[in-house]
Order: structure tokens, then C-alpha cells, then sequence
């Protein structure tokens, strides 16, 4: 989970320790750690102090940082973790799994999928 990774990796670019982060935001150290161990969800409201704390917005906390716009005529932006875009620009790199998501993203999904299980 992209929000765990960024909390940790936040906190430690601040100097933070978790209970002084904690303390900022008024949760436990605790609390801190399962966050970053991703067995426990902040509420939206610690969510917020997080951000501010950090000083970053809460979006990319939650992993989306990279608006991607869509092509054609109904375009929409969505935002996409700098993880999810390297993730999509190494499968490129290898031409068959390119190939077949390209030609057919829904079976590639289901292969993975299966792979996964």
C-alpha cells in the first residue's frame, strides 16, 4: 500500500520519529506504526494532519500524484502514483506482455490474476 510507504518515507525525510509524529497529529506512536505497517487506516480527519504535518497534499499520501489525461473526445484526468507509471512503462519494455494487453487487456488481466492466485 502506497499511503504505508510514503507515510515512512516521509516521516524519515522530516527527521520524525513516529511518536513525534504522532504527537503532531494526535494519534499514538502506535497508531504511527500500523499506519506505516499498513494494518490500520488513518480516519480522513488524521489523514488531513498527516498532509499537514508532512507538508504534502493528501493525494499523494494516497498515491496519486501524476495527472494522466485520457486520449479522445471524452478526455478525463486521473491521477496516477509515480510507482503505478513505472510499473506500466516497464511492461512496455518487455513486447509480449505489451502486445497482449495491448491486443487484449482483458484477458492479460485474467492471466495475471490467475498467475496471482
Amino acid at each position: 500500500m502506497l499511503l504505508s510507504k510514503r507515510l515512512k518515507e516521509l516521516r524519515i525525510e522530516n527527521g520524525l520519529t513516529q511518536r513525534e509524529l504522532g504527537e503532531r497529529v494526535n494519534v499514538t506512536k502506535v497508531s504511527i506504526c500500523c499506519y506505516e505497517n499498513g494494518t490500520r487506516v488513518p480516519t480522513l480527519d488524521t489523514l488531513t494532519k498527516l498532509g499537514e504535518a508532512l507538508d504534502v497534499d493528501v493525494d499523494y499520501l494516497l498515491g496519486y500524484d501524476k495527472p494522466v489525461k485520457e486520449k479522445g473526445k471524452n478526455k478525463k484526468v486521473i491521477n496516477m502514483a509515480k510507482e503505478e507509471i513505472e510499473f506500466i512503462m516497464g511492461l512496455r519494455n518487455i513486447e509480449d506482455i505489451h502486445n497482449l494487453i495491448i491486443e487484449d487487456p482483458k484477458r492479460a488481466l485474467e492471466l495475471i490474476s490467475k498467475r496471482l492466485d
